[in-house]
């Protein structure tokens, strides 16, 4: 299922603060998951943790993890690309990346005395800060089948 946010008040609040020009790829980041996480809390979802990371080199990230009213724990990767180019900022989920969050989710979820129901989800965030910017929602983006 996707949902979208196109040019609404919310939606850009986080992106007018800086203008293009003074932004870091880090803080463009940084602006991308905040909009992805009160995208997100709009619909529902219960922020449980951000920029969760595996122990070691090579382990991955996950950049939010939610909760639906249901239980469902929602491992979300929110990427941000400033064009569509390419695929845009969906073709930027490859398959090691993939595998880099299936990894960090498994080891997230041995931390808990028994696993939820879980999802993997992502939002796109496509257009700079200070434009218009457009926010796409993919519920079940990927499994963890083949990793």
């Amino acid at each position: 299922m996707r949902e979208s946010a196109k040019g609404s008040k919310a939606a850009n609040r986080p992106g007018h603060l800086l203008h293009q020009q003074q932004v870091t790829t880090k803080r463009r980041g940084d602006l991308a998951e905040l909009l992805a996480r009160e995208h997100l809390q709009r619909r529902g979802l219960r922020w449980v943790q951000s920029n969760f990371r595996t122990p070691g080199r090579g382990g991955g990230e996950i950049d939010l993890i939610m909760c639906e009213p249901d239980g469902t724990l929602v491992f979300v990767e929110v990427r941000q690309r400033s064009r569509s180019d390419f695929g845009g900022a969906a073709a930027s989920i490859g398959a090691a990346k993939r595998r880099r969050i299936v990894l960090a989710a498994r080891h997230y979820l041995m931390r808990l005395s028994s696993a939820p129901p879980c999802r993997f989800d992502a939002v796109l965030v496509q257009g700079m800060p200070g434009d218009q910017l457009h926010v796409e929602w993919i519920k079940a983006a990927f499994d963890a089948s083949g990793f």
